[in-house]
């Protein structure tokens, strides 16, 4: 659990000293579905299906979970058409993709090094996913 001084304009954001906000932040947002969420909104709107479609591996409980989280946290933007049946769609708000931005950054700079990353390395727990 983190701790905030009384007086915020205290408080020093520090992702290393473990009860700050920020790093339960962290920790929070490098969850694997999070990232996969925020990066698969990275260019347009989405239905929870074809989410669920694009993003291999993920429940249906699970990704609706992730999607509440991140519209909580002001990342993601719920769009309810108003139609029978329903229909809403999801897309990143503006804070949502400036964090794209740099969550995109990692995926692409991971996809890119895959192979040299994983050469000749027993040791890396791949099979944890």
């Amino acid at each position: 659990m983190y701790e905030l001084p009384k007086d915020r304009t205290k408080a020093q954001p520090n992702v290393f000293n473990a009860k700050c906000p920020a790093r339960c932040l962290l920790t929070f947002l490098a969850g694997k579905w999070h990232l996969l969420v925020i990066d698969a909104l990275a260019k347009e709107r989405w239905r929870n299906g074809e989410l669920m479609r694009k993003i291999e591996g993920i429940s249906q409980k699970m990704l609706t979970q992730t999607l509440r989280e991140l519209e909580n946290m002001n990342l993601v933007l719920r769009i309810d058409m108003g139609t029978v049946p329903p229909h809403v769609e999801y897309e990143l708000t503006p804070l949502g993709q400036d964090l794209r931005m740099k969550i995109c950054t990692l995926d692409r700079w991971i996809e890119d090094n895959m192979f040299e990353l994983i050469r000749d390395n027993d040791s890396v727990p791949l099979d944890y996913v």
